[in-house]
């Protein structure tokens, strides 16, 4: 398997996470899919089947447990909770863990026991021989009622009696203890029908009546263990060393082995990852929770799951020791979508292999915690995420985000008003709420889409290509300490280097416009304020390169022309993406629909439509690296140039046949041209599953037709709807994509 060790998983949008656990090998194409679409979500219907009086079904997070190294085998948890912070604590804990070999664990047989209760027996003494001697026979007779079991190598393997004696409440009583392995079913329904089963014969041997047979969730037969040791050197934090640390977590540790108090509370936290494990894998929390701590209380007083102590090298080592009786097959698991892919994505091959990961899991939350509460306290980070939980509830949206929720944790006010306040403060300071007057003194470029012709385009073909009512808009403010950068809705704000090998990619091309403007010897603050989603094949990097040129042309009256402007973005273009065709910076220069064709220089065609079109953006969220996807169509060149000269040519005449449409404003034609250009693009190989799964939404509900646009890989596609454009948009967002309307011409 695959590690399940991500690099910055958290900072990824849903689909981009989704599509990193597909590119592990941890769940097919179709099964991300659905999780994007939702169909992994439990049909009303379904759940009809599954509980009485049903009305609907409620939904909880399905998050990963990241960074788990188990017994030397790499585990991506599948958690099912709605409380902030445990995910995140999780995958920080088996982070440290994993740096010392990660977590053992060990489980004996998945027992589970089945209890018959016997009252009115004349000889309880005589009665608990009896059993005792014939329990053979009732094992075989259990047994034959579950023959499927027994062949895979499960089925009742022991029976125990146990007299319990009069007191001035209770009558005395026999309690037969059925031990039965259920192999991966967790067994419940199993065990009561064995307990059913063996009741009538029992009666016979002992001469009493049965009265209660039903499973125990004291699971103490099924016993799972897991440790830990952690060196000091990885526990150490800001401002304490890791002896400090360690020898916190161990008093902590203490305190709950003696405090039933303190315990319960101690116990919880392990309970929340246990739990959440449980939840997402179709097992019963209710019964694992409820034989933990059971199991807690065996003894004189209610006490903790989990020790840790010091170990012989100074290390903190931490052990857990709980019952756990789950299971990973059976009717219930598979009749929820949701489980049977959160199973496939555990990737356990047995029950007792589930249950190690989970004791893991409630070791590494329990862990966390503690670590939390002696160093900076356990608040902290649920108020960070309580934080985005707000923050969500008052509107911030993506580019905003983490801005607002960076400023509530720090005011310490975790309030919907006060989220709200800030929406709206930072939106004002990124230019979205600027006011129109100010937006428009401001210098642009637009973003675009193109309608036909993408990577063709590149080796001389025509395109066609149309703004769209999204722009980059930037202005110039004098600085007295160098150049400074600042793009909010990217999170830059940094100040340019003059050492080219040092840049980053973002401060290539504005180097590059100083160094050809002749002002690298000016101090300044360059700000840019984008519409245009980053890396979405909406021509974001051309229109940031030509609202720049004009800002710095306005505030230092350079004069520069349109022509002027378009031929430097075009450079920067060729810093950003090696061999682009230029029809990008064009369309940002110009901000009108266009033919282009690549050329020495360039043949421009302005393009006339007859009244405006309807187009919807569908927006995959997985960025679409133009750069990345003209190397793939140019290597693929190199191999075979006649396969792909043919695609360029086929890609050249549906364009002149688009141009045709147009002219007359023959949509139906047109939209047919996309789906077959679309075709053409996949020869190219350079669609992804959630472009083909954008396009085949927006034909599925009414577009005439659909393909992605730029230089694909991710980024966007475009739909024709000039009837429907509600329908598709509404269709897309329900898929988890985002969507807008535009209108070219």
């Amino acid at each position: 398997m695959t590690s399940s060790a991500f690099s910055s998983f958290h900072k990824l949008s849903v689909q981009e996470r989704v599509r990193s656990v597909r590119d592990r090998g941890l769940l097919s194409s179709q099964e991300c899919r659905a999780l994007v679409n939702g169909a992994t979500v439990l049909d009303v219907n379904d759940a009809d089947n599954m509980i009485e009086n049903v009305i609907g079904v409620m939904g909880l997070p399905v998050g990963l447990g990241l960074n788990f190294l188990i017994n030397g085998k790499d585990h991506v948890v599948p958690l099912a909770v709605e409380e902030p912070s445990i995910v995140a604590a999780l995958s920080f804990a088996a982070k440290t863990a994993r740096l010392s070999g990660g977590f053992t664990a060990s489980s004996s047989d998945p027992i589970l026991i089945g209890q018959i209760q016997l009252v009115d027996v004349p000889h309880p003494t005589k009665a608990r021989q009896i059993l005792e001697s014939r329990k053979d026979e009732v094992i075989n007779l259990a047994n034959g009622l579950h023959p499927r079991m027994v062949a895979r190598g499960g089925g009742a393997v022991d029976l125990e009696v146990i007299l319990h004696p009069a007191t001035p409440d209770t009558s005395e009583m026999l309690v037969i203890h059925l031990l039965v392995d259920t192999r991966d079913a967790m067994g419940a329904n199993l065990v009561n029908t064995m307990c059913e089963g063996v009741a009538s014969f029992v009666e016979s041997l002992t001469g009493g009546r049965v009265f209660l047979r039903i499973l125990s969730n004291l699971a103490d037969r099924s016993l799972v263990r897991s440790s830990v040791r952690i060196p000091v050197e990885n526990l150490a934090t800001k401002g304490r060393d890791g002896e400090q640390v360690r020898d916190g977590i161990i008093i902590a540790s203490q305190f709950a082995a003696v405090d039933p108090y303190r315990a319960a509370t101690h116990n919880k936290g392990i309970m929340n990852g246990i739990d959440a494990v449980a939840l997402a894998t179709g097992n019963d929390w209710r019964a694992v929770e409820a034989g933990a701590h059971a199991f807690a209380a065996r003894g004189t007083h209610y006490t903790s799951l989990s020790r840790w102590t010091k170990g012989d090298d100074g290390a903190l080592v931490g052990e857990i020791e709980l019952p756990l009786r789950v299971g990973i097959v059976g009717g219930p698991l598979q009749s929820n979508p949701s489980v049977s892919m959160n199973l496939r994505l555990a990737r356990v091959d047995s029950s007792r292999e589930l249950a190690e990961v989970m004791a893991a899991v409630g070791l590494a939350q329990n862990f966390s915690a503690l670590r939390a509460l002696v160093t900076d306290g356990i608040q902290r980070g649920h108020m960070t995420l309580h934080a985005r939980s707000v923050a969500t509830a008052a509107g911030a949206t993506p580019e905003i985000f983490d801005s607002v929720v960076e400023k509530l944790v720090e005011s310490g006010e975790i309030k919907i008003w006060k989220a709200e306040e800030l929406v709206t403060e930072v939106r004002n300071q990124i230019g979205q709420g600027m006011m129109h007057e100010e937006r428009e003194e401001m210098a642009a470029g637009n973003g675009k889409i193109i309608l036909f012709g993408e990577h063709a385009v590149v080796y001389g073909s025509r395109a066609i290509a149309a703004p769209i009512p999204l722009a980059v808009r930037a202005r110039v403010v004098d600085e007295d300490d160098g150049v400074w950068l600042v793009i909010p809705r990217w999170g830059v704000e940094q100040r340019l280097r003059a050492n080219p090998e040092k840049q980053m990619s973002f401060e290539v091309p504005a180097a590059l416009i100083l160094r050809e403007l002749g002002l690298t010897d000016r101090s300044m603050r360059i700000e840019v304020y984008s519409e245009i989603p980053r890396a979405m094949g909406l021509g974001g990097s051309a229109a940031v390169a030509v609202a720049i040129i004009r800002a710095l042309d306005r505030h230092y009256n350079l004069e520069l022309t349109d022509d002027q402007v378009n031929a430097l973005a075009y450079e920067c273009e060729c810093v950003a993406h090696g061999t682009p065709s230029g029809i990008d910076n064009t369309v940002a220069t110009f901000g009108k629909p266009l033919v282009y064709r690549k050329a020495d220089p360039p043949v421009i065609r302005p393009l006339e439509l007859v009244e405006p079109i309807t187009f919807v953006v569908g927006m995959t969220g997985v960025e679409g690296l133009t750069a990345k996807m003209v190397a793939r169509v140019r290597e693929g060149r190199n191999r075979n140039p006649d396969v792909y000269d043919t695609v360029f040519r086929g890609i050249d005449a549906v364009t002149l046949q688009a141009l045709e449409a147009l002219k007359t404003n023959d949509l139906e034609r047109l939209g047919e041209l996309m789906n077959v250009c679309q075709g053409l693009l996949n020869g190219l190989q350079v669609s992804s599953w959630e472009l083909e799964e954008l396009i085949q939404l927006a034909r599925e509900n009414g577009a005439l037709g659909a393909k992605l646009t730029g230089g694909g890989g991710g980024g966007s596609m475009i739909a024709l709807c000039p009837n429907n454009p509600d329908q598709v948009i509404d269709a897309i967002q329900s898929a988890g994509y985002q969507a807008m309307e535009v209108r070219i011409g």
